[in-house]
């Protein structure tokens, strides 16, 4: 097999046929020895149904429907694992990326001889609101991880199947995708390119704050290396503060009521505890959920003709 196409399907009926189409009429100018393999992450449209039609009409289309929901990187990791080409080009199919993009990256993977071709938007899509954030969450994840990952990076890459090979050996149930592209490591080219922006998203803001909560507790531990420090700095305010007091008072006779510092220094403390409880909850539900080796997504049904066969 020279060449897999892989994408994810959720709520994608209005886009899946033309997706088909296009991403069909590319490969096709690469080679004639290709698949396309569909994974319905638990869609609650018809999008099943249409990957289903192009099954049964075209044999080098393979259809993979989970259980369930599972969220869109654990699906991707799914198609990863399925696919049997010597190039795999992945994408959304919403058609926000085009998928002209497969013959660029295929041009640029022939002649950097690197092992993974990936596109970074020119600008980031959507509105300021976006935008904004999604600059943040860039920053702040190169600022605390210790991988850092391509500013505005998108989905759409062709990779080799060496690469594929060493990244679908990752075992973790909480994926954060961008996070293991960059530390399966190999050399990896990035393309500038446009992705549109068709008006809509599943992703809303607290999600996209959940992303970030996971992403950084699966890829960084200097959260807990900053409550470490943060609680030697309160332990050092805090004697100092408490040495002035004691030697004002013994030696000055000067005592302070001081009530309201003292509420708001329990509810500054009280907090800060709650806060770094928190931080320390967070990495032990994640070891709790890596211990169990739940497989992090369930296959309902395969449609391959090559399986059936």
């Amino acid at each position: 097999m020279d060449l897999s196409i892989t994408a994810t399907l959720y709520c994608s009926s209005a886009y899946l046929q033309e997706f088909y189409n296009r991403i069909s009429a590319e490969a096709k100018n690469i080679t004639d020895d290709f698949e396309i393999i569909l994974v319905n992450d638990g869609s609650p449209d018809d999008s099943l149904e249409i990957a289903v039609s192009l099954y049964e009409r075209d044999p080098r289309v393979k259809v993979i429907d989970l259980s369930r929901n599972f969220g869109h990187h654990k699906a991707i990791m799914t198609s990863l694992a399925h696919a049997k080409g010597d190039l795999v080009f992945l994408i959304d199919s919403d058609l926000e990326e085009e998928p002209e993009l497969l013959r660029q990256f295929y041009d640029e993977l022939n002649s950097s001889g690197a092992d993974v071709v990936y596109g970074v938007q020119q600008s980031r899509k959507g509105g300021l609101f976006e935008r904004v954030t999604g600059s943040v969450f860039f920053r702040l994840f190169s600022l605390l991880s210790s991988y850092p990952v391509p500013t505005n990076l998108i989905t759409a890459r062709l990779m080799s199947k060496r690469y594929v090979a060493s990244l679908v050996q990752h075992k973790d149930r909480e994926i954060f995708l961008a996070g293991l592209w960059a530390i399966t490591g190999f050399k990896q080219v990035p393309v500038v390119v446009n992705k549109h922006d068709k008006g809509s998203t599943t992703y809303d803001l607290s999600r996209k704050v959940s992303v970030f909560v996971d992403s950084i507790t699966s890829f960084s531990g200097r959260p807990l290396v900053f409550i470490f420090y943060l609680g030697c700095t309160i332990l050092l305010v805090s004697s100092l503060a408490a040495s002035y007091l004691l030697v004002k008072g013994l030696f000055f006779g000067d005592y302070l009521a001081g009530w309201p510092t003292l509420i708001v220094s329990v509810w500054l403390l009280g907090g800060l505890t709650v806060f770094c409880l928190g931080i320390i909850g967070i990495y032990l539900s994640k070891i709790f959920m890596e211990t169990k080796q739940r497989p992090y997504t369930i296959i309902r049904r395969i449609y391959d003709r090559a399986d059936q066969a």
